[in-house]
């Protein structure tokens, strides 16, 4: 399928597409394919991340196909969030049959225009996104706020031969007590989602990467914004590998060689997010130009000093292009978790922080959890070796965080944040908050020269007391 544009007479006004005479040729040769898009009369892009309702008066998946554009699923009440299989066959996306449904995952087969249900439940399901070894990610609504979801896009003996027997069919990816919504899956197979900075505990939308087996939490860089001003959304990688995302007044990337964002240099708008780059390197992006407008659909290439208008529907939004090709299937992660309630974490050396120099001597680290309440509890302590070293258990499956303290137990350092380990995970963590750019050193820390076995800070022989903030 190739979208094709004529810009000829009354039918293409009747479609409301935003060109004009000779216009079209370079719009169809840059896409080269049909395109899926969201319209909504309102868009609110971070509501998902207080928990609200992104699209209050409803939303409809279009499709552009040769110079028309027309609702991919005319029998539902409300549609959104496409993403394209990696054979470029198939669409998952979030629906509502009716009104007053719950918001749900389906998929769509081009060829056929088939629809089978993927979720089914009272709470919503949104922002589907395809994962290698036939599962799928999506935020599922809980009593914690939105949270990522992994499940098999289907049931048969192939998978369970994969997978294993006793592997779980849906389980969750993120374990705190914040709202996260995935936005991409990343070509080594981590997802990227979104959720407020200090992770799980501030309300300033960030990035981070997790694992699809819910391991290996992280920040994607450690220059976080210092207010809202500063929020980061929208996502999306390119096949060079850099991640685009918005401020909403602004485009910025993360790419690989640099530990902090890089602007880019794009027309003055105030941006969607959640670009799509076609064949030849162009971007297709939501933008307007006051906040008082309707986003729009425009065709960009990076550099130029203007966009061209491609799509725009009167009192809608035009947001999160798709392109409906073909794409390169991200690397499947292999699973090393056990079913174990406790996970390993060793600290190569707490002292090293993007906060700079400590002003005291670590001696021991406090670990803490959240009761009930989501208040800060203490689970226990361990000792911090010359070194910066560490190792210890911790319970899994739930939100933690470490507190260093000197000799007399004063506080030197905390995270304000929240992490999670999962079951059976053995992870290693070069200081804390290092930033992913860090690299360990070449030496044996001094905590594995005295022992092998971890301190049980598990909460198994210890009273749980409230923490200190």
């Amino acid at each position: 399928m190739r979208v094709g544009f004529r810009a000829c007479g009354a039918a293409i006004c009747g479609m409301l597409l935003m060109v004009t005479c000779g216009f079209a040729p370079p719009i169809s040769q840059s896409i080269g394919s049909d395109v899926i898009v969201t319209a909504a009369p309102v868009y609110e892009p971070l509501a998902a991340l207080r928990g609200g309702e992104r699209f209050p008066k409803g939303a409809q998946l279009l499709l552009m196909h040769e110079g028309n554009a027309e609702p991919l699923v005319a029998d539902f009440a409300s549609s959104a969030d496409a993403s394209v299989s990696f054979d470029g066959r198939r669409v998952l996306f979030a629906g509502r049959k009716a009104a007053g449904d719950s918001w749900q995952i389906w998929e769509l087969t081009l060829a056929d225009r088939k629809v089978r249900q993927v979720t089914s439940g009272s709470a919503d399901a949104i922002r589907p996104l395809y994962l290698p070894g036939w599962r799928l990610v999506y935020a599922l609504r809980t009593p914690q706020g939105f949270q990522l979801q992994s499940a098999r896009l289907m049931e048969s003996k192939a998978l369970e031969e994969i997978e294993g027997t006793g592997a779980r069919a849906s389980f969750p990816l993120t374990y705190m007590g914040a709202n996260a919504v995935p936005v991409d899956v990343l070509a080594d197979g981590r997802i990227l989602f979104e959720t407020g900075f200090p992770l799980g505990e501030g309300a300033t939308p960030e990035m981070f990467l997790v694992y699809s087996d819910g391991s290996g939490v992280e920040s994607y860089r450690c220059d976080h914004p210092v207010d809202v001003a500063g929020a980061r959304w929208g996502g999306r990688q390119l096949k060079s590998g850099d991640v685009v995302f918005t401020h909403g007044a602004s485009l910025a990337r993360f790419t690989s060689p640099l530990a902090h964002e890089e602007r880019v240099a794009a027309p003055r708008g105030n941006y969607a997010g959640a670009i799509a780059e076609t064949a030849s390197g162009e971007w297709l992006v939501s933008t307007r130009d006051s906040a008082n407008a309707k986003f729009a659909l425009k065709l960009w290439r990076p550099g130029a000093v203007a966009m061209q208008a491609l799509l725009s529907r009167p009192g809608e939004n035009l947001i999160e292009p798709v392109i409906v090709a073909a794409h390169e299937r991200p690397r499947r992660h292999p699973s090393a978790l056990h079913d174990w309630d406790y996970a390993n974490l060793l600290a190569l050396d707490a002292r090293i922080s993007r906060d700079g120099a400590l002003k005291g001597v670590p001696v021991s680290v406090r670990l803490e959890t959240q009761d009930a309440d989501g208040h800060a509890v203490a689970i226990g302590a361990a000792p911090v070796e010359a070194d910066g070293s560490f190792f210890v258990k911790a319970p899994a499956d739930r939100a933690i965080r470490f507190v260093l303290l000197d000799a007399k137990g004063a506080v030197l350092r905390q995270e304000h944040g929240w992490l999670w380990i999962r079951r059976g995970e053995q992870r290693i963590c070069v200081g804390c908050h290092a930033g992913p750019e860090h690299a360990a050193e070449n030496r044996v820390p001094e905590v594995l020269l005295h022992t092998t076995t971890p301190m049980d800070l598990t909460g198994s022989a210890q009273t749980l007391q409230r923490g200190g903030n």
